[in-house]
């Protein structure tokens, strides 16, 4: 068995359900004035590297712990759940098991097997449903009973690689490196019918719904996108998708929208039963990294000015107070 280390300096948080992107965002922050070591894990969970953290402060992993979540609940409201181990799988099993409102779980590397032990093998982080069901099939229930099976014997019933992932962390190795990685460089909106929809109308305006949501969350993280990406999913099960790479940088609802409709228009649509929407902006930069491009157009500054307003007004008075008048008819 492969040694899971000498110290628990590997740190997984996670965020309350629902939390909105920006404040999830400066959590990330208040964990990088920890350790420069943090990988986002959307949209959720983060995993921080603390092995230089703890000798640059000389505190012991639940002290660096404590400091995070008293931070994050003083400036963001934000408890987070904490799980500290030598390994990745194992923190994330331990900040799981964490109290709902927020709360620290702790295991040393001299206790990683006995925490594990008794926990149901679906409960250890690696090992999904489908494959908890099919050792529970075999009356394989515990990590316990996991961890004492032969290598061969775990990839005859999940698979070569899952067999050996599963059996992996059922000991408490798990070899990934931590590694610094920010938010993905995409953003994503979708939108699921209630019935399969054949009214061509109806989709376009849902789609604008998913254009005006895109765009504003794209401003409000100060990025642009450089490509556009429509997926269209329906009744048989079949899926459609194309990306449309943008002449500029761009989160105005203008440019997106107009690059939405293209990629509506090259579907063809007759008479296809939609079953959901998925909009991705693509390829994103920083707001400032691109320069703003001149125009003459005094209808489109006008526009852009009237779209600023609207992104304050929804900002302090909700989601939806300010848009494209035919979406606020149609929520008439």
């Amino acid at each position: 068995m492969a040694s899971t280390g000498s110290v628990a300096s590997v740190m997984h948080v996670r965020v309350p359900i629902g939390l909105p992107e920006p404040t999830y965002r400066e959590v990330l922050e208040v964990l990088s004035e920890v350790s420069p070591v943090v990988q986002a894990v959307p949209p959720g969970a983060a995993v921080v590297e603390l092995r230089g953290a703890l000798r640059y402060f000389g505190v012991p992993p639940l002290r660096l712990a404590e400091t995070i979540r008293v931070r994050s609940l003083a400036r963001l409201s934000v408890d987070l759940r904490i799980g500290l181990a030598p390994t990745w799988a194992v923190a994330a099993t331990a900040s799981a098991l964490a109290p709902e409102h927020g709360g620290i779980v702790l295991v040393e590397p001299d206790q990683v097997s006995d925490f594990l032990a008794p926990l149901p093998v679906e409960a250890v982080h690696g090992i999904g449903p489908m494959q908890a069901r099919a050792l529970n099939t075999y009356g394989i229930h515990t990590v316990a009973a996991l961890a004492a099976m032969p290598l061969g014997t775990v990839q005859r019933l999940l698979g070569g690689r899952a067999g050996r992932v599963a059996a992996e962390r059922a000991r408490g190795v798990d070899p990934r490196p931590v590694t610094p990685k920010a938010l993905p460089m995409s953003a994503a909106v979708r939108h699921r019918f209630a019935q399969q929809e054949l009214d061509g109308a109806a989709v376009r305006a849902r789609l604008l719904d998913l254009v005006v949501e895109l765009a504003s969350t794209l401003r409000r993280r100060e990025q642009i996108a450089r490509g556009l990406t429509l997926q269209l999913d329906f009744a048989a099960g079949t899926r459609w998708s194309k990306t449309l790479r943008l002449s500029e940088p761009s989160a105005h609802d203008e440019d997106l929208r107009t690059a939405a409709y293209r990629l509506m228009d090259a579907a063809g649509l007759q008479r296809g039963r939609l079953t959901g929407l998925l909009l991705r902006a693509d390829d994103l930069v920083g707001a400032h990294a691109a320069a703003e491009q001149i125009t003459f157009d005094r209808g489109r500054e006008m526009r852009l000015r009237v779209e600023s307003v609207a992104d304050r007004a929804n900002a302090r008075y909700g989601k939806g107070t300010v848009g494209p008048a035919s979406l606020l008819r149609k929520a008439a």
